[in-house]
């Protein structure tokens, strides 16, 4: 292999008809900036001419070269830039001049399309738009348009939905037409299906309208959490699908119950306000997990005490405290053991002397009963589009957020792998 191919396999450069002649690099600093520079020579047979089609004959002659500076990837860490000669020819049938094209670079282009195609990857990543043009040497607009040009948009009408879904939304941007964005993902694989801008029930039911009536009559369960339009959405859109309520979002509505409960009463006891404040997690704890056999000095305490002995001295203090904490655990036990008869006994048979704020809970898991039965039949969950939303977030935190939801669910869906990498020409 000669020198010649060395040097264009090393640069990745496709092209044929490209040489180098000597001292073909060397380095140089462009605002600032240290480049290295490689200089090469485009010049071959064009088949016609480019402005009046004419095939080429005697009537061509060559008329000098025109340089292009063209950004291509960084090699060993250093901002490189290909000096491209590309030849010029003079057609005596139009008496115009034209250029000879390459497939390094598009016609009247400066960012090589390997370039394009690194970025087009690294889109991929979580990672901001504005660095992922630092470090390709381009501005951040380019890395917009490339992700525009390389990437297909999805097709509006489907017609295929998996047999288990998951439900939930996640904080939008502010150009987005609702706060909340609708997020949905296969209940079995976990893998994301689409994201909808506005999670508003006449919203969402116009979106799946989209989906046809046999996609949708597949759908066996659908997973989410106790935000009432999702009921009224599956009722009317999905006949066969049975609803399933998260168990981490049951058990998140009565530990918020009692954790305001438990600040209510440290309010109302100053001389145990510290004890409250900082043993709160253990009562929230489940009993059973509660530790009754090691015995140490707690702070804000002066006995030996277990884990266990610290919640009963805490829940003593105050009746209304003790109730709500009885019944927690009772609800906790049941959720714990998928027990649904002894949650509907709870449910209907708690103290008066509860907080107002475990009352509200109970009326709502009330409200949700029978589907947290369904809950109990099956082992299906929200663990998965919690993980994806958490994922969103990051992708949201490191971009330093989103002017546009198009842009924004662009991203999302490149990072997700929901969107390929489209064959361009040229490229």
């Amino acid at each position: 292999m000669s020198n010649q191919n060395y040097i264009i396999n090393i640069l990745n450069l496709k092209e044929e008809n490209l040489f180098f002649k000597e001292n073909f690099y060397y380095e140089s600093k462009i605002k600032g900036i240290t480049h290295k520079i490689f200089e090469a020579y485009l010049s071959y047979k064009p088949t016609h001419c480019t402005k009046c089609g004419v095939i080429f004959d005697d009537s061509f002659e060559k008329h000098g070269f025109i340089i292009s500076n063209i950004k291509i990837p960084d090699i060993s860490g250093f901002k490189a830039i290909l000096k491209l000669h590309k030849q010029r020819y003079l057609c005596k049938h139009c008496n115009k001049a034209f250029t000879l094209s390459t497939n390094i670079v598009n016609y009247g282009c400066f960012i090589s399309n390997n370039t394009k195609y690194k970025i087009a990857t690294e889109l991929t990543k979580k990672r901001s738009e504005k660095d992922i043009a630092i470090d390709n040497n381009v501005s951040p607009n380019t890395v917009e348009r490339i992700m525009d040009s390389y990437y297909e948009t999805q097709k509006l009408y489907k017609h295929h939905l998996p047999e288990v879904l998951c439900f939930d939304e996640f904080k939008s941007v502010k150009s987005a037409d609702g706060a909340m964005s609708f997020h949905m993902c296969d209940g079995i694989t976990g893998q994301t299906i689409d994201i909808v801008e506005d999670r508003r029930l006449d919203k969402l039911i116009k979106y799946f309208f989209y989906y046809d009536y046999k996609a949708r009559s597949k759908v066996k369960f659908i997973i989410i959490d106790m935000y009432s339009p999702y009921i009224s959405l599956i009722k009317k859109m999905f006949p066969n699908a049975s609803i399933i309520i998260d168990k981490f979002h049951l058990t998140q509505l009565i530990s918020r119950s009692l954790n305001k409960t438990r600040i209510m009463i440290m309010k109302k006891f100053k001389k145990h306000h510290r004890k409250f404040k900082r043993y709160w997690k253990l009562i929230l704890k489940s009993r059973d997990e509660l530790d009754i056999s090691k015995w140490k000095r707690w702070t804000c305490f002066d006995p030996l005490m277990t884990e266990s002995d610290v919640v009963d001295f805490l829940i003593n203090l105050d009746d209304e405290l003790k109730q709500t904490y009885i019944i927690y655990q009772n609800i906790l036990h049941a959720l714990k053991n998928k027990n649904y008869d002894l949650l509907k006994q709870t449910l209907n048979s708690y103290n008066p002397n509860i907080s107002s704020y475990m009352k509200i809970s109970i009326k709502t898991l009330l409200e949700f009963l029978p589907f947290i039965k369904n809950t109990f039949n099956n082992n299906y969950h929200n663990g998965y589009i919690e993980g994806n939303n958490n994922f969103i977030k990051v992708i949201k935190r490191i971009a330093f957020g989103f002017r546009s939801f198009r842009r924004f669910k662009a991203r999302i869906m490149i990072c997700k792998g929901l969107l390929k990498i489209k064959k361009i020409a040229n490229a």
